[in-house]
């Protein structure tokens, strides 16, 4: 563990191999994240394990699907794409200036933070740490002090990049301490409450900043629809982890004369897909028992308040922090579980007549993470995104397009600030520098400097008229 005392020594050692090394070779980068797949390869069936130690239970399909396979994509994708991005590009440099020639070059920024959520401690660990290694940078890592277990194994995963990476430990008090640390790049991801806050403490050191927040990301599904095919959709992305995710669908529209229907068809799908085998499903658990309780508070006082709650499975034998999902109808704004991000398998259900209730409730409100939208009609969906404002859009579909590696991911508002993934993600991580290159002979800066009403007179009539 490291203790408030020492963060500022581990950045202090991080800040001075990165001087000693400013600029990575190309070969060397590529040389840690071979080093990095292979240890993560090695630990794969102890991180599952770990997973489920510190869930209680954790699906393997869940942990294998969503944190190991795209960490080791993600790997690959950036060892594919890492030669290309490295080279340095020939802008234009017009007239005016001609002939000097103009270029960019990407270069490390420094030392990067990384503070990593609970949810998905291994992609959302990795990820950042690829990219930011690939752009030539050093990383200082906070761990989620709620995933003890498999911290453990992710020290081992980065050991042989210890010169490279620094993996941080600990309660509030350390992840505090930790964003107000001079880092060149900081990115969060976690709720908007506490990424706020991160933000706030890194302006002091005018820190730039990439957060990966949440907000309540809603499900629109439009009257074509195919109803079966839609509430697949939904129900992956809000039963993968348990909704323990910040894309998940949050609540969803549903036309008023399919409601009954969706619910229907989503209880049996339900338990079609998570059978009882043995008195447990392959369904993963809420993390703690403080997020279990917030569940449970959610409906309360929602049933206190007139929703009318669904009950899919029997909720009565639960195992643990189970937490089977609840559909939820006749929903107001007044509810907590209208105001919150959800974030676990509660799922409000909105009718509506016409498609515009549905598209101004969305825009009255703060900017979600992801829209979902169920539809067939292609100018209606384009209507849509034309119409509202989110960090991703899917289409027939949820959650998934966070595994697109070669484009960026972000939020928008209160659900984030800035992206990263693909060669945005590259980009974030390192500072584009504009290099301007002269040659010796040109007299430009002499005729400038001696013949100022001359070369004015020649330069306005070719360049103001």
């Amino acid at each position: 563990m490291n203790s408030v005392v020492n963060l500022s020594y581990e950045f202090e050692q991080l800040q001075q191999a990165y001087q000693a090394s400013p600029y990575p070779a190309k070969e060397d980068r590529l040389s840690l994240l071979i080093k990095l797949k292979a240890a993560l390869l090695t630990e794969k069936g102890a991180l599952v394990s770990a997973l489920e130690q510190d869930y209680g239970f954790r699906s393997h399909f869940d942990s294998s699907i969503c944190d190991l396979m795209p960490s080791i994509q993600h790997i690959n994708y950036t060892l594919k794409r890492l030669p290309k991005w490295l080279n340095v590009k020939k802008r234009h440099a017009g007239l005016l200036l001609s002939p000097s020639k103009v270029s960019v070059c990407y270069q490390p920024l420094g030392v990067v933070g990384v503070i990593v959520p609970w949810n998905f401690p291994i992609y959302l660990s990795i990820a950042p740490i690829v990219t930011a290694i690939a752009a030539g940078n050093r990383v200082m890592v906070k761990l989620s002090e709620y995933t003890p277990q498999t911290n453990q194994v992710l020290r081992r995963v980065f050991a042989e990049l210890s010169q490279h990476v620094c993996i941080i430990e600990g309660e509030g008090d350390v992840a505090a301490e930790f964003s107000q640390l001079p880092f060149n790049h900081l990115l969060f991801t976690g709720s908007t409450q506490v990424g706020k806050l991160v933000a706030s403490a890194a302006a002091k050191n005018l820190t730039p900043v990439t957060l990966e927040l949440g907000g309540k990301s809603p499900v629109i599904i439009a009257e074509d629809a195919d109803l079966t095919s839609a509430v697949d959709a939904i129900m992956l992305g809000k039963s993968m982890n348990a909704g323990q995710i910040c894309v998940a669908p949050d609540y969803v529209f549903v036309p008023k004369n399919k409601v009954d229907d969706f619910i229907s068809l989503y209880s049996r799908r339900f338990l079609q897909a998570f059978p009882e085998k043995k008195g447990r499903r392959e369904y993963s658990h809420i993390i703690n028992q403080a997020q279990y309780n917030r569940l449970n508070n959610y409906l309360e006082d929602a049933q206190e308040k007139g929703a009318i709650i669904t009950a899919i499975g029997d909720v009565e034998k639960i195992d643990g922090r189970s937490f089977l999902p609840r559909l939820l109808t006749n929903v107001t704004d007044d509810m907590q579980v209208m105001k919150e991000e959800i974030f676990g398998p509660i799922l409000p259900i909105m009718g509506y007549d016409k498609i515009e209730e549905p598209l101004n409730y969305i825009q009255a409100r703060p900017r979600p993470l992801a829209l979902y939208v169920m539809s067939l009609d292609k100018q209606l969906v384009k209507d849509i995104s034309q119409k509202t404002h989110s960090g991703g859009l899917a289409v027939n579909d949820t959650m998934m397009h966070v595994a697109a590696d070669d484009a960026p991911f972000g939020g928008i508002g209160d659900s984030g600030v800035g992206s990263y993934h693909g060669i945005e993600g590259f980009q974030t991580f390192s500072h584009a520098k504009t290099i301007l290159n002269t040659p010796n002979w040109l007299p430009r800066a002499r005729l400038l400097l001696k013949h100022k009403k001359w070369m004015l007179k020649i330069l306005s009539h070719k360049f103001m008229s």
